[in-house]
């Protein structure tokens, strides 16, 4: 099946959301109709196994509007959502991929940050200049970034960030060199985009507290993929001097 050709395309992964849900996606809608003019644009979200009316709400959604497009999964965790929405993403052959989470915690209005500068690299990060998660978290950044420049000499400001603005034929080149499925893709996505010579720019963007839902990885179990996610970096640190991502 071809896919008509879109200028952009959300991923927006989901589990559990029913409280905001349908407000992300159409305040996302409404803005990017208007900001956008007569660009196309779809929104895929990608619900990993909801277990409340998360999916219910989409599929009741995506009757009303025509730029959504609900995919439905088993549970796998927040990054198998986010790669499983980019594959989709790429089918349709847009210029440009945009990722933001469902949690309404960003907003659309700091989009055009990203979008006015995507002529000047193809990979762009929003970076949260002040975040509101749990002190663990808080941490566990820190930890990450200094990893990063240890094992990569790269700096990335907030590499985990769902707010990133990728080039449409160049994300399928990332996806293809990416070491498996790891637990945090996102993280290794930004390495690799900035080891490849990309200016990710990391632009200052708006994150709200959390109002609705809970957060899925608490307590032991965020020490627990913590761990896995330093050795899946360890692990690729090897590998990737390896690795020859094609220039575009």
């Amino acid at each position: 099946m071809e896919h008509r050709k879109t200028n952009l395309i959300l991923v927006i992964p989901v589990y559990n959301e029913q409280d905001c849900i349908e407000e992300v996606i159409t305040s996302w809608g409404n803005f990017l109709t208007g900001y956008l003019k007569n660009e196309t644009f779809n929104i895929i979200v990608v619900n990993d196994g909801s277990k409340d009316s998360t999916p219910t709400i989409l599929d009741n959604l995506a009757k009303k509007v025509s730029y959504l497009i609900p995919i439905h999964q088993k549970n796998g965790g927040h990054g198998d959502a986010v790669l499983n929405g980019y594959a989709e993403a790429v089918k349709h052959n847009p210029d440009w991929v945009f990722q933001v989470d469902s949690d309404n915690q960003f907003l659309p209005d700091d989009f055009p940050k990203l979008w006015e500068n995507r002529t000047k690299s193809k990979f762009i990060l929003g970076y949260r200049k002040k975040r509101y998660d749990e002190f663990n978290r808080l941490i566990i950044t820190r930890i990450v970034r200094l990893l990063l420049f240890m094992l990569y000499r790269v700096a990335v400001v907030d590499s985990n960030i769902p707010y990133r603005l990728i080039k449409g034929n160049y994300l399928p080149l990332l996806l293809n060199d990416l070491p498996g499925r790891p637990f945090a893709p996102n993280i290794f996505l930004s390495v690799m985009a900035r080891k490849d010579g990309n200016d990710i720019m990391s632009i200052p963007v708006t994150h709200k507290e959390r109002e609705t839902g809970q957060v899925s990885i608490i307590k032991w179990k965020l020490l627990k993929v913590c761990f896995r996610s330093a050795s899946e970096l360890l692990s690729f640190a090897f590998t990737i001097k390896k690795r020859n991502i094609s220039q575009l």
